[in-house]
């Protein structure tokens, strides 16, 4: 089957809309909330939360001896808040920095998480088979309900984004001074921290434990590129992380034996290589471009200033003792004279050349400005 004919069953296959519509919403509240820990510097959290999430699943299961989906999201919910708040305890209460706690409590619960499944694996019990799915996930499983629940969380997070987006805004780039405004910082703290827990969460059964904080960061990361406007970053992630699902969906249908959570993870990646090499601002493409930009107009610039100088200092400029003074010149003299022609600074006449009064000005301010730098 090729890419083509999946989106052509898209429409008239029940599982194959319900895998591609919970990917793109996945894809896109991933990329709404995972703005937020880009700007925040909290890259590693997204990591360290998404195993911690390990351990919860595993004892939901052995509370309930069932493998409902509800019921393990919601012991993975309750198990990466926990995470996050030791992580956050642990910075402020001791002298350990962020990167440590994140260490910390990664391998912590993310060790804790598989002690437990391999205790479930060699239980009697029929149902425990496939709880590995969390670990790299696995997207055929998700049924209408799983669309339908993260379809409500994206609807809410998207509704306390836009009512709270004054202070999500403002406590992102001066936290001190949100807290002179008077807003409850540690609440608004809280808040997005929670919906980011909640994203990754919502991500387990598609992508997994493994490659969960790739696909909530990999979105953000690649809108970063082309925009200084928090708002349209979001709403660029939202998008970029919408494409990559449904994209990694199509190629992961469409070709045996590929698994949907790391072809979306690689499709996001393709998407943060594209911005950083083509994004107009920041991309690696544009930079060398205006780096060799700046480069051609320095050579024009000592060149005009070294014609300058022998304005200066001969009266007759075209007499070929100066001619020969510029053809020694150590710079792209040829090539230059012909953009400083273009450019009507100067004209040339065969082996002669001459400054227009333009030219003249020009070189006069650059010769200037060099004197009043040095």
């Amino acid at each position: 089957m090729t890419i083509f004919e999946y989106f052509q069953l898209v429409v008239s296959d029940y599982t194959l809309r319900t895998i591609t519509l919970g990917t793109a919403v996945l894809g896109a509240i991933c990329g709404m909330l995972g703005s937020f820990a880009v700007l925040r510097k909290q890259s590693l959290l997204g990591d360290a939360i998404s195993h911690a999430a390990l351990p919860g699943i595993a004892v939901a299961f052995l509370i309930t001896g069932a493998k409902d989906t509800n019921t393990l999201l919601l012991g993975a919910l309750v198990s990466g808040l926990l995470g996050t708040f030791w992580i956050r305890g642990i910075i402020k209460k001791t002298h350990l920095k962020t990167d440590t706690a994140l260490g910390l409590i990664l391998s912590l619960f993310f060790g804790f998480g598989m002690l437990l499944l391999t205790f479930i694996q060699k239980q009697p019990n029929a149902n425990q088979a496939g709880l590995d799915k969390y670990l790299f996930g696995q997207a055929a499983t998700l049924v209408e309900s799983d669309v339908q629940l993260m379809v409500v969380v994206t609807g809410i997070a998207l509704f306390i984004l836009l009512l709270f987006w004054k202070e999500f805004k403002i406590l992102l780039f001066d936290a001190d001074y949100t807290k002179t405004l008077g807003f409850n910082t540690r609440f608004i703290d809280v808040l997005i921290t929670f919906f980011i827990v909640l994203a990754i969460v919502l991500g387990l059964q598609t992508v997994g434990v493994v490659l969960m904080s790739a696909m909530l960061l990999a979105p953000a990361a690649a809108a970063r590129q082309w925009t200084n406007k928090l708002s349209v970053m979001v709403f660029l992630a939202a998008i970029f992380g919408a494409f990559s699902g449904v994209f990694g969906t199509a190629i992961s249908a469409s070709q045996n034996n590929l698994s949907t959570g790391p072809v979306i993870v690689l499709v996001a990646a393709v998407f943060v290589l594209v911005s950083f090499i083509f994004s107009p601002g920041r991309g690696l493409l544009f930079r060398q471009l205006r780096f060799l930009q700046n480069r051609r107009d320095l050579e024009l610039q000592k060149t005009l200033q070294f014609m300058y100088d022998i304005v200066r200092t001969h009266e007759d400029i075209s007499h070929p003792h100066a001619i020969r003074i510029l053809n020694n010149f150590q710079g792209f003299t040829k090539k230059s004279l012909q953009k400083l022609e273009e450019k009507q600074w100067i004209v040339l006449a065969g082996q002669q050349w001459a400054m227009t009064q333009e030219g003249f000005a020009k070189a006069k301010n650059l010769y200037n400005q060099s004197e009043t730098d040095d």
